[in-house]
């Protein structure tokens, strides 16, 4: 699967992958697997993702196209 709101979000971010990576702690290559979807993502590494750009994990992995996150309507 590849992750394309991932690479979507990084380059609107005006970020690197190699930025990217720093922030979650891996490698540049690790990260490039992670876009491309040649590697899922662990459920940490969504979250924190989720967490850095102010979204939920269900937008980053396709369930939902509202990018905003909203706790209410997340934890019913």
């Amino acid at each position: 699967m590849k992750y394309q709101r991932i690479q979507d979000l990084r380059e609107d971010a005006d970020l690197t992958q190699k930025q990217l990576s720093e922030y979650l702690h891996i490698s540049p290559r690790t990260y490039s697997h992670y876009e491309n979807g040649t590697r899922n993502i662990p459920v940490d590494m969504l979250i924190r993702l989720a967490n850095y750009y102010h979204t939920s994990v269900d937008y980053l992995v396709g369930r939902t196209d509202d990018p905003r996150w909203n706790p209410e309507k997340n934890n019913p």
